[in-house]
Parts: structure tokens; sequence; C-alpha cells
């Protein structure tokens, strides 16, 4: 597998140090707009815990099933 460079070291290890994932550190790092919000999604907080749930299952967090709604947003920002 191809390891891409990052443009923004500093930034990177930055957002490591808060517990970021590498992948999602790695996105930040290296887009042009970082403060710039992507889409329109409501945040967690407003979300059912299924809609949460759902979303869970599409990213492949493991335990899922067993989480309350507060562990779903927490596993949810730190994949």
């Amino acid at each position: 597998m191809d390891i891409p460079s990052i443009k923004n070291e500093d930034r990177y290890e930055a957002l490591r140090d808060k517990g970021y994932s590498k992948e999602k550190s790695a996105r930040i790092a290296n887009s042009s707009h970082p403060g710039k919000k992507g889409g329109k999604a409501k945040p967690y907080e407003e979300r059912t815990k299924e809609e949460l749930y759902e979303q869970a299952k599409n990213v492949n967090i493991e335990g899922r099933s067993k989480m309350s709604k507060s562990e779903l947003i927490h596993a949810l920002r730190n994949n």
C-alpha cells in the first residue's frame, strides 16, 4: 500500500495529539480549506440513536449495538 504524503505535518501532529485517527488527521492536514464545513448534515446531538446506529454501521464501528447514544457519538467522532 502506498502511503500518501502529509502536506502540513504540524497540523497533522496537532490533530493526532488531540486524538484524531491517522486517516482523519491526514485528510484535514491535506485539505486546502480545513476550517470550511463540507456537508449540511445535522449535528450528531440532533440525530436519533437509530440514525447514529445506522451511521456507525456504515463505517463499521464494532460494538455499536451495545452503545448508548453518547457512546455512538463519541465512536463516530473518533473513528
